[in-house]
């Protein structure tokens, strides 16, 4: 965990926003291969920041680096990455299997928050408390209910990109 605490130090020293405004929110996953791989597609795709809420301690190597590169926000609970967020204007997209609502259809402004739960057990948010909160998904044609949480936010990144490169 030395290389862990390493590149923890190097982000909040040295990591800056990438070209897009966008975030992402990662709520309680599980801290190994998926946090560092999210890391990696978020530098690719240019984020802004990734906000870790409840995530201890991974390796950062599946993320190449990525991890001293692109600001990370270590939050206790949502309340406070949200209220961080909506201060500074961000629209929020929750992202699971069963909405309906297709990332790919729906327009995404330039201040995007998008919110990502545990690989297993989705989002612990109470909905009620954000209403704010849209629900979108990706759409799926096999028997699977669900990508990867790391396919999945590299999805949506990528979707992103396309509709502000485009707009």
């Amino acid at each position: 965990m030395q290389r862990y605490k390493n590149d923890r130090a190097r982000n909040q020293l040295s990591a800056s926003p990438g070209r897009h405004e966008f975030v992402i929110v990662l709520e309680r996953l599980k801290a190994g291969f998926n946090v560092p791989k999210i890391f990696r597609s978020a530098e690719v795709f240019g984020a802004s920041e990734i906000h870790l809420i409840k995530i201890g301690p991974f390796d950062p190597a599946p993320a190449v680096g990525a991890f001293r590169r692109v600001p990370a926000r270590f939050f206790e609970d949502f309340q406070q990455s949200h209220d961080d967020l909506s201060a500074r204007g961000y629209t929020f997209f929750i992202l699971e299997p069963s909405c309906k609502r297709s990332v790919s259809r729906h327009p995404l402004p330039r201040k995007s928050a998008f919110v990502f739960g545990h690989e297993e057990f989705g989002v612990n948010i109470d909905r009620s408390r954000y209403p704010d909160l849209l629900c979108l998904g990706i759409p799926q044609f096999g028997c699977t209910d669900s990508l990867n949480v790391s396919v999945a936010a590299s999805i949506v990144m990528y979707e992103y990109v396309r509709q502000v490169e485009t707009s």
